[in-house]
């Protein structure tokens, strides 16, 4: 039998790795399925687009997380308590990677609505990580992540409504994130650094962007909040209306 090639010299050619940028591409794999590659240092990643990024279906189940969840439940019918063994925490972070490393391929293509789905996973992930975890340290070293996400999946929900021709809902997409940012920083202790932080400077440039492109002054939710505080309900109802109408 021939040789088979199994250097990766043609699919490197022409695509140099450059540093600080995250590099995807789409490309077709066998059988015409659709497959990301990830220009990396010494060579490259290959994700697939559905499911879990590897490929595979640990225990049969879609992803590890939803295996997990099936054991928690189990053991909950069984009234027992469920804590992640060791083997299983180190499992859960190599999710937690390859969801990380196709949710940045996501939002380099700009697949907006994919890169919203694969945060949503991480974040359901984290919370689940969270209240089975072995101890603090384990859960600690996930949750000092959670807000790069919430920042990921705001960047990916935001700019998604632009596309879809809302840019009053981005800007709301960007205040909610911006919400959730400060109670991570408010569960660490440092509400007060939140303004100087990069990821939340970056939403606020988006915002003001987006209201000045897009000439918008208030958004009906900011005005349904303000007609709520000042007890204005029959303008809170038409805004409500409004609201439903445009969603």
């Amino acid at each position: 039998m021939p040789a088979v090639n199994q250097d990766i010299d043609a699919a490197l050619e022409g695509w140099d790795y450059k540093t600080g940028m995250v590099q995807a591409r789409m490309v077709e794999a066998k059988e015409g399925r659709k497959v990301i590659q990830m220009r990396v240092d010494l060579g490259l990643l290959q994700l697939e687009v559905d499911g879990r990024p590897d490929g595979t279906r640990p225990h049969g189940c879609a992803s590890y997380f939803e295996y997990l969840q099936k054991q928690a439940r189990i053991a909950e019918r069984a009234e027992q308590a469920f804590v992640l063994s060791e083997e299983q925490c180190q499992e859960a972070d190599r999710e937690f990677v390859q969801f990380y490393h196709r949710r940045i391929c996501w939002l380099a293509l700009r697949n907006y609505a994919r890169a919203v789905a694969d945060a949503d996973h991480t974040l359901d992930f984290m919370d689940f990580v969270r209240d089975h975890s072995p101890d603090e340290d384990y859960t600690q070293a996930h949750e000092q992540y959670r807000g790069f996400v919430v920042f990921h999946r705001t960047q990916a929900a935001a700019a998604l409504a632009v596309e879809q021709n809302n840019p009053e809902a981005g800007i709301d997409k960007i205040r909610a994130g911006l919400e959730k940012l400060r109670a991570f920083f408010a569960e660490f202790g440092v509400e007060d650094q939140m303004e100087e932080d990069g990821m939340v400077q970056r939403l606020r440039e988006m915002d003001q962007s987006l209201r000045q492109t897009h000439k918008i002054e208030t958004t009906l939710q900011e005005q349904l909040e303000q007609a709520v505080a000042n007890e204005e309900y029959e303008t809170a109802a038409r805004l409500r209306d409004a609201l439903r109408r445009r969603q």
